[in-house]
């Protein structure tokens, strides 16, 4: 039984990303996605309480990996800062980046292109308040480590650094940027991240 409800359950999001990738959250209807997973429209609601926790479970599973990223770098127990000094760091957050966007570049474009209705549309503003938080503690919590860092960047700063993720998330996406080039692009980005982080805090 079990088995079956989990069916169901893939089915019917598999189902809802096509489409929401197709026409975005606010025109796709549940009668849609009940004529495309084969699923009762009555039954998807035994699974999706709405349409909109229904996208949530599209979207999700990138959400989640998203943030555990910010909290794996940044958290209370995130990366210290001077790891960027270490030799391998570049490339295990570019690869890092990479396997991030190609295995969630269907969910990322309705995320950040075709949310608009949703509940999530407001997405990208939430988490650059709460990124921005998050880095404020993280680096206070770096200069108690080493106190010769320089950790008085501006908010503002922080903010932008965040809001420039989203932006080479939508470049590539919006540009069509194929898996194998996106290290690449990721690269550039990570390189110019790095460079300007060691600069501000005299790493």
């Amino acid at each position: 039984m079990q088995t079956t409800k989990d069916y169901i359950r893939r089915s019917l999001i598999e189902a809802a990303e096509e489409l929401f990738y197709e026409k975005g959250f606010r025109g796709v209807s549940m009668r849609e996605v009940a004529a495309r997973s084969g699923v009762g429209l009555s039954n998807i609601y035994n699974y999706f309480r709405s349409k909109d926790e229904l996208f949530r479970g599209v979207v999700g599973p990138a959400l989640r990996d998203f943030e555990a990223m910010l909290e794996a770098h940044h958290g209370q127990d995130g990366t210290d800062v001077t790891a960027m000094c270490d030799d391998g760091y570049f490339e295990k957050v570019v690869d890092e980046y990479t396997r991030f966007i190609n295995c969630h570049r269907r969910r990322l474009a309705i995320l950040l292109l075709r949310s608009g209705g949703s509940s999530l549309m407001g997405y990208r503003g939430e988490f650059t308040r709460h990124a921005t938080k998050t880095v404020k503690e993280y680096f206070a919590e770096m200069k108690r480590r080493h106190p010769e860092l320089v950790t008085d960047i501006t908010e503002t700063s922080i903010r932008m650094h965040t809001i420039w993720i989203f932006s080479m998330f939508e470049e590539i996406i919006t540009h069509d940027i194929g898996p194998d080039d996106v290290p690449k692009v990721v690269g550039e980005y990570i390189t110019i991240e790095i460079s300007g982080w060691r600069e501000l805090m005299k790493i």
